[in-house]
């Protein structure tokens, strides 16, 4: 059974910078997609970034991108999330997800593993 450990949330400040880690263990992560996706209260889980296992391409929402950065180390079995110039909107829990396959995809629905998610708070 696959397992997801995310780590690296707490409070920011605006325009601070965080980095988010989900490490993997229990299955072969460097076949994995992996993506992180974030939720507020009273919303839907939304995706955030995502990036393949078999060339390393990436794909971000419109609201991260050129501020988020999405990368992996395969020999750790681990994907990060490096959070610059944060916003108050950026305060959610993020979740760290895993799918197989090779394809990107923004969906939640599509991924078949899941961390327990870490809160990020940005607030001055």
């Amino acid at each position: 059974q696959v397992q997801l450990v995310e780590s690296g949330g707490g409070l920011a400040q605006p325009g601070g910078s965080l980095r988010l880690s989900c490490a993997a263990s229990g299955g072969t992560f460097s076949s994995y997609t992996m993506g992180w996706f974030r939720q507020v209260p009273g919303k839907e889980r939304e995706f955030v970034a995502t990036i393949s296992w078999s060339d390393g391409s990436t794909y971000y929402t419109a609201f991260v991108q050129g501020r988020f950065t999405i990368s992996r180390d395969n020999a750790k079995n681990t994907v990060y999330l490096q959070m610059n110039s944060l916003k108050p909107e950026d305060t959610a829990v993020y979740y760290c997800a895993g799918r197989t396959g090779a394809a990107l995809s923004t969906k939640a629905a599509f991924y078949n593993y899941w961390g327990q998610g870490t809160q990020v708070t940005v607030s001055s």
